[in-house]
């Protein structure tokens, strides 16, 4: 790794806040698969299974909450490049033991830069949703594990968070 790798890019040589000039970049196939979970009351869990939830469907509605926050990065990370995504998948598991929902999220482009903050921010946001439609009657849920599993595409290739 070279000391021009080990820079953090979005500060010039002032040290000042800047957006990456990516307008040389190759235009490749861009992938990143995130992942999180939100640990729950048994209760909790049960009441989203038999989708009796006063809010209505806690899964469907949390994937199409993740799916617009993946669309909507760059409007809440200020040095986020506007992305035209080719895909997002959202897949919501839930886990008896210990009673949560997982969260695994795919998000593409065909760009000059990733997808890893989309992909990130959609499985916050499919998290966070469950949490707002389940608050009322289980305020002690915890999100936790949200992480970059892997990706794909670009100058720097492939990384994958077990290797």
């Amino acid at each position: 790794m070279t000391q021009e790798d080990e820079q953090l890019t979005h500060f010039n040589q002032q040290g000042e806040a800047h957006m990456v000039d990516i307008g040389n970049k190759k235009i490749t196939k861009r992938v990143a698969v995130t992942e999180g979970r939100i640990l729950m009351k048994d209760e909790t869990l049960q009441r989203i299974l038999a989708g009796n939830n006063k809010k209505g469907d806690v899964l469907g509605i949390a994937r199409v909450a993740g799916i617009m926050a993946s669309k909507k990065t760059p409007e809440l990370i200020p040095l986020c490049h506007p992305l035209s995504l080719t895909h997002v998948e959202i897949e919501l598991q839930a886990i008896h033991n210990p009673p949560s929902v997982y969260c695994q999220t795919t998000v593409a482009t065909d760009g000059k830069t990733g997808v890893e903050m989309e992909a990130l921010n959609a499985t916050q946001i499919a998290l966070l949703t469950i949490y707002d439609m389940c608050k009322a009657v289980d305020k002690g849920m915890v999100i936790n594990g949200v992480r970059l599993l892997k990706k794909s595409g670009g100058k720097s290739g492939d990384w994958n968070a077990d290797s």
